[in-house]
């Protein structure tokens, strides 16, 4: 019997010319983002512990306000290899801790109570470890992040967020002694920074009582009455402008959006 030889059929020409890859291509990226935007974190309409820190006073008055984003087709494949990490994260922790003796994940906390429900400020701790009194946040992030938070440690927002939850597990009834932010790198080689901290209350209350004077101001001033008032609330060089979803470039009106952080 003769031996056929096989050859991969050089179609990639034929591909390009019909667009057929193309087309797939933005059937897979069109699916993908309207599915993650749609998700509950996506869609989350009251303030988390994630953003209680956020640098951007503007930012935190826009979310207070639950003021319309603008409207735009954002990427979130960074958003989604997170959300996948944490899911295994969290199967990992649980598989090997059935019975939640020693770890609590993806645990519900409050924060804080509000007036009413809807004010209240809840979120999910990643991990709590009752052992050593642990609460650790898995942040996925890229390689030259990580190198920056190798050499400097975390900013304010994720120290802020972290000692937020490490205040839940308290209202909980836990005895958290610890905090850790766990940086996991997008990149193929699993090589993790840990930072680690005393879990420091006074950091959360510093946070939500500069939250209340947000609030405040925006009672004073009414900038969904007053549009202008919106310029009294200062953004910060440190805030993440370009993942800010009221962000309008070249915007002159704040009411529809901001165009970021301006240099003097």
């Amino acid at each position: 019997m003769g031996t056929t030889t096989f050859t991969q059929p050089n179609n990639a020409k034929a591909a390009a010319e019909t667009g057929a890859g193309a087309r797939l291509a933005q059937m897979i990226r069109t699916l993908i983002t309207t599915t993650a935007n749609q998700a509950p974190r996506s869609v989350q309409r009251r303030i988390g512990p994630s953003e209680v820190g956020n640098p951007c006073t503007r930012a935190l008055a826009y979310k207070l306000l639950d003021w319309p984003e603008t409207p735009g087709d954002r990427d979130p494949w960074a958003s989604v290899q997170g959300t996948a990490v944490h899911a295994w994260l969290a199967d990992l922790f649980e598989t090997r801790d059935p019975n939640g003796e020693r770890y609590l994940v993806e645990q519900k906390v409050t924060v804080r109570k509000g007036i009413t429900e809807a004010a209240d400020i809840t979120g999910s701790a990643d991990l709590y470890d009752r052992a050593t009194g642990t609460v650790f946040d898995w942040k996925i992030v890229g390689t030259s992040s990580l190198e920056k938070y190798r050499r400097h440690g975390p900013g304010d927002q994720y120290r802020i967020q972290a000692n937020l939850y490490g205040l839940g597990m308290r209202n909980a009834g836990e005895d958290p002694r610890r905090v850790a932010i766990v940086f996991l790198p997008r990149h193929h080689i699993l090589d993790p920074f840990v930072w680690v901290d005393d879990f420091r209350p006074d950091v959360a209350e510093a946070a939500l009582a500069r939250l209340d004077q947000v609030r405040e101001q925006i009672l004073r001033t009414d900038p969904e009455a007053n549009p202008a008032a919106w310029s009294a609330f200062p953004t910060s060089p440190d805030a993440k402008c370009f993942f800010c979803p009221w962000r309008r470039p070249d915007s002159t009106d704040l009411a529809t959006g901001c165009p970021g952080h301006q240099t003097p």
